[in-house]
């Protein structure tokens, strides 16, 4: 089924049609990315509206949307109007978690039909991955691998952080990527004990741990990847944190397969780091799915009761991150199938000393 036709078969009776207002929605619903429009599905007809700017990308590559230029003796309150009259809408779903108070207001205000919160529903399809939607984020995972191996070779005592993010950026676009899935975490020394920390000016040093957290983004869908590696040397109590993140991922790895609740990938590899007595220094979930967002639903983590969908696509990810010290994170990206999964991140995941 297409993506179209998913949307389209929301159209119950709750909701007449759905107001696309995201660009995650947008490229899902059309199958084709343009960075600005609103796009409306009703089951008698859809239309795409969007600027000059994009107009011919749209009309050339949308396809089962009627592509209708955006200007302003025709903005996109006037469009959405039109399509509202002549598909005979009442009701109108709409995706509450993407516009603005603002935007909201605004649409509620102008809009010849009653705006319904259709969030959930919208996004609820993207949870599982058509077999297209997978090979382009294995593409894009391979992307990430390729820049890590690449990028290990220009690691060296003396540089900054922000020098080895730019390198890192460097060999993601190089490799292929089309964006960046987000804003590379690239950090060292003490600074790998902050699980989001930002890159700055800090010299790496012997002795210092490195985390990447990086992905590539190919055609819209996003990969990610972590590494922890050593420059210099490690440290006995750095090798064994190290051990406990990579004994923990594989135990969560070991149990993941569609149908396992979420929570029961996550305390897998929770109660490995707890065993190891580093229980209060993990703080975040075991994981996150991914796809045209870097966090989408349904996770491998500990508020997830219901099982985890084939096909579906996350993270593994556990850390552990000792204030002032040093962080350790490992992370590879999993399609959840029913006798198992892939894991489609092929980066080693051993101690690198570099």
């Amino acid at each position: 089924m297409k993506n179209l036709e998913k949307y389209i078969s929301l159209l119950d009776g709750e909701v007449d049609a759905l107001l696309l207002t995201s660009r995650y929605s947008r490229h899902y619903g059309a199958e084709f990315d343009i960075a600005e429009g609103v796009a409306i599905v009703t089951k008698n007809g859809c239309r795409y509206f969007t600027d000059s700017r994009y107009i011919e990308s749209a009309q050339n590559g949308i396809r089962g949307f009627e592509v209708l230029e955006m200007n302003r003796e025709n903005n996109y309150i006037k469009r959405i109007n039109e399509a509202i009259a002549d598909f005979d809408v009442c009701k109108l779903g709409f995706e509450e978690d993407y516009l603005t108070v603002a935007e909201y207001n605004h649409y509620a205000k102008n809009l010849q039909a009653e705006l319904v919160p259709f969030n959930k529903q919208i996004n609820g399809f993207r949870g599982v991955k058509e077999a297209w939607e997978l090979e382009l984020m294995r593409k894009a995972q391979g992307i990430t691998d390729q820049a890590f191996s690449e990028v290990i070779t220009r690691i060296k005592a003396g540089m900054t952080e922000l020098e080895l993010q730019a390198e890192l950026i460097y060999c993601l676009y190089k490799n292929g990527a089309t964006g960046l899935a987000f804003d590379p975490i690239v950090v060292s020394g003490p600074n790998t004990s902050l699980p989001h920390g930002v890159a700055g000016e800090r010299v790496i040093c012997e002795g210092d741990f490195v985390t990447m957290d990086f992905g590539a983004q190919y055609m819209g869908y996003c990969s990610d990847m972590t590494r922890t590696v050593a420059v210099g040397f490690a440290t006995e109590e750095m090798q064994k944190v190290y051990n406990t993140v990579l004994e923990a991922q594989l135990a969560g790895l070991a149990i993941s397969k569609a149908g396992v609740p979420g929570k029961d990938i996550d305390g897998a590899a929770r109660k490995v780091i707890a065993d190891a007595g580093y229980g209060q220094y993990f703080g975040h979930g075991y994981g996150h799915s991914l796809g045209l967002e870097i966090h989408e639903s349904p996770s491998p983590n500990a508020a997830n009761e219901d099982g985890m969908p084939v096909k579906s696509v996350a993270s593994a990810e556990p850390g552990i991150y000792l204030p002032g010290k040093f962080g350790v994170r490992i992370e590879d990206v999993c399609i959840y199938l029913e006798d198992g999964h892939e894991n489609i991140t092929h980066s080693p995941k051993n101690l690198i000393i570099i």
